[in-house]
């Protein structure tokens, strides 16, 4: 275990149903093995149901915090995983919505990989940046005010976006790296 990012405490969201858990398991055990304090955290506490492919049911995890008991001072940064049903039901939730805009004013960084960009777009946070994300987003990205790209990572101000899980290997390098600047 490394210790590069001790101290640093980060959120990583999770669904109550439809993450793409590959999405949300790596990111997690790569920052905790960096020696981040990670929460799980969603719309509400209890068992949230992951998938695979966005149609195969996945394992179960727990959220440890919901949105309504966090703020974005108790967090140095953010992980959004996708699935496509799990980021529809997360940009729907205005407590999700509002935690990632005040990440964004915070200026704290934040990793949203796939389908993840949606609470992105809807939080706002998309003017003005480059992003990346599953294909079938950039229009929601353009149309948000910002530039969409197919590139396996991209970091524009603090906002680390990937494509799919077979970008995950550099997501969550560049995750450590982005995280650990801030730490």
């Amino acid at each position: 275990m490394s210790d590069r990012l001790d101290e640093t405490n980060v959120a990583v969201v999770l669904a109550p149903r439809g993450t793409e858990q590959v999405e949300f398991t790596e990111p997690k055990a790569t920052l905790e093995n960096a020696g981040a304090n990670v929460d799980v955290v969603g719309t509400e506490t209890g068992e949230a149901q992951a998938v695979h492919d966005d149609l195969e049911a996945g394992d179960t995890f727990e959220v440890e915090r919901s949105f309504t008991e966090i703020t974005a001072d108790d967090y140095d940064a953010l992980v959004v995983p996708g699935g496509t049903v799990g980021a529809d039901t997360l940009r729907a939730n205005e407590e999700a919505v509002e935690f990632v805009r005040a990440m964004a004013d915070d200026d704290r960084p934040m990793g949203v990989i796939c389908h993840g960009p949606w609470l992105l777009v809807e939080a706002g946070v998309a003017e003005g940046r480059t992003l990346t994300s599953y294909p079938s987003l950039r229009t929601d990205v353009r149309n948000a005010g910002g530039e969409w790209v197919d590139e396996e990572v991209v970091v524009d101000d603090g906002v680390i976006t990937s494509r799919n899980p077979d970008d995950l290997d550099a997501f969550c390098d560049a995750l450590v790296e982005a995280f650990g600047e801030d730490a």
